[in-house]
Parts: C-alpha cells; sequence; structure tokens
C-alpha cells in the first residue's frame, strides 16, 4: 500500500504493542515515521527514532522541531504514550495518580501542543489519540480511567479548535488488546496472561481478544484520505463488547 507516501508521521510510545504494530503499519502505507519513546530504535530507513520523555514539554517541543528539520515536515501525530499503575483508590499512591496522568493526558497535551504548531500553519493535519475501554471505568484503574476519559474530552475539544485549520483530530478507545501490558494486568490480579485473555473472551461477542494490528489498521484508515470528514471522534475497537 501507498496511501500515505510522502507524510511523515510522529507515533508516540512506538517500541512496542499497539505502538510498534502503528509504526509498522504506517510505514507500509508509504509514511516516513518518527518513533518517540524513552528508548527509540531506528528500524529502517522509513523508520527514525528519537528519545524523549513526553511529560517534559520543552523536551517535546525540540524534538519536534527536530523531526521537522530532519525529515521535512509534520503531517500525522499518533499520540499512544502511555503507563499503567493499577491499584484499587485505597491503595493507591499519589505518585502512581500523578505519573499515569502525567504520561497518559498531560504528554498527549504536550504533544498536540508541539505538533499544532506546524499542522495549523500548512493548514493540514491528522492527529489520533490513544484512549481505552477503561474510560468507562475498571476496578483498580481510576488513574487510568481518568486519563483515558479525558482524553476523549481533550479530542472532542482539539477537533472543533483545530477544525478550522483543516486538522482532523480523532481518539481510538481499544478494549482488551495482547500486549505486554494486558500481560502486566494479569499478573497484577495473579492471573497466567493466556487465561486472563481466554476468561476476557468470554464476555467478548467476537470471542476473542484483539491483535495490535487490529488496533493500528484503524489507526491508519484515521489518518488517510478516506477518514478526510471525520473528526472528534472516538471509536472503540473491542469486538463488540459492551
Amino acid at each position: 500500500m501507498s496511501g500515505l507516501t510522502g507524510k511523515v508521521a510522529v507515533v508516540t510510545g512506538g517500541a512496542q504493542g499497539i505502538g510498534a504494530a502503528t509504526v509498522r503499519r504506517l510505514e507500509e502505507e508509504g509514511a516516513t515515521v518518527a518513533v518517540v519513546d524513552l528508548d527509540a530504535r531506528k528500524r529502517s530507513d522509513a523508520v527514525h527514532a528519537y528519545d524523549c520523555d513526553v511529560t517534559d514539554l520543552a523536551a517535546v517541543e525540540e524534538v519536534f522541531a527536530r523531526i521537522v528539520a530532519d525529515l521535512g515536515g509534520l503531517d500525522i501525530l499518533v499520540n499512544n504514550a502511555g503507563i499503567t499503575r493499577d491499584n484499587l483508590l485505597f491503595k493507591m499512591s499519589k505518585d502512581d495518580w500523578d505519573s499515569v496522568l502525567s504520561v497518559n493526558l498531560s504528554g498527549v497535551f504536550h504533544c498536540c501542543k508541539a505538533a499544532q504548531k506546524y499542522m495549523t500553519a500548512q493548514r493540514s493535519g491528522k492527529i489520533v489519540s490513544l484512549s481505552s475501554r477503561s474510560a468507562l471505568g475498571n476496578r483498580g484503574q481510576a488513574n487510568y480511567a481518568a486519563a483515558k476519559a479525558g482524553i476523549q474530552a481533550f479530542t472532542a475539544t482539539l477537533a472543533i479548535e483545530l477544525g478550522p485549520f483543516n486538522v482532523n483530530v480523532n481518539a481510538v478507545a481499544p478494549g482488551y488488546i495482547a500486549t505486554a501490558m494486558t500481560a502486566a494486568t494479569a499478573a497484577r490480579v495473579g492471573a497466567d496472561p493466556e487465561e486472563h485473555q481466554r476468561t476476557a473472551a468470554e464476555r467478548i461477542p467476537l470471542h476473542r481478544v484483539g491483535r495490535p494490528e487490529e488496533v493500528a489498521s484503524v489507526i491508519a484508515f484515521l489518518v488517510g484520505d478516506d477518514a478526510s470528514y471525520v473528526s472528534g471522534q472516538t471509536l472503540y475497537i473491542n469486538g463488540g463488547a459492551r
């Protein structure tokens, strides 16, 4: 495929899981991709690595300026960087609350703030941020759920503010996707990851958990021309679960 040929995309948290799958998919579609991560590594001539902590606004602005200088522009931003620090509310420390909100929500704010400067100037751009099914509430994830719900409201607001500049802003909200993060969630409750997936699949209409590539394909649609009139939306990718 070559639907994104000539486009420059930034994917935060692109070293593993959904982020890595998104990097691969955008590269297959023809984009030049900048992976922004705490430990980013160059993978091919079309995938470039930039180490950056998204919780640091100054560092984010500096790395986005380098990306634009190195790669010739910025057309797509995928906000995927995220962490979990799960616990029930009465056990949750303030540090765990602050860390999750800082990475998962403030990090999205920092990257969007840096990216919009270039996108509004050229009057075009696509932003997709990772929310989660947990935004609807999930036991032991008050911090993560709050951050992911915030992303949905932030997305709707940015779509209003950036729409006049021809910038589309959307979010995706995955359900149970088989990644290292969901394996860690299984471990937190003392379950084997494969058994945890089987149990979760029983509650999903499609009777299976999702794969990172299935989320990446939706992101690729939202940043492509076929989604040119889609903005301000959060699309749930959860196998039909309610």
